[in-house]
């Protein structure tokens, strides 16, 4: 995957542009898994087989490309400590924490919606 226009340019920062980095950005991090993820870490620091404990239904393969992609963006660092064999750890970077925060507000909304949205399916699907 090649990275969008970039340079701090405001055409770069627009989420409505289709070639903008922000677009790209927001699609890496705005996907379930990520934000699974990121919920995980935001209580400290996990090995790979803990995480994949945490998080429900994550294939070891769904769960290795998100943590890659939140490495690559910044938001997860990865540690490989010297060890056989060896012991990877993740932990969120001051940015992941950032986003952890609105992380958090989704999961809040959530709760808080959760009848009216089951609610509202009930009648569409009825």
């Amino acid at each position: 995957m090649g990275t969008k226009q970039a340079g701090g340019s405001v055409d770069a920062a627009d989420l409505r542009r289709a070639d903008s980095l922000a677009r790209e950005i927001f699609s890496d991090v705005a996907n379930k898994w990520a934000f699974l993820i990121i919920e995980a870490l935001g209580e400290g620091t996990l090995r790979f087989t803990e995480l994949r404990k945490e998080i429900e239904g994550v294939s070891h393969k769904m769960l290795t490309q998100n943590l890659r992609m939140l490495e690559r963006n910044g938001l997860v660092e990865r540690t490989v400590h010297p060890t056989v064999p060896p012991r990877v750890e993740y932990t969120l970077t001051d940015a992941g924490q950032g986003l952890r925060a609105t992380v958090d507000s989704m999961c809040d909304w959530t709760h808080r919606y959760f009848g009216h949205i089951e609610a509202a399916r009930s009648r569409f699907d009825a």
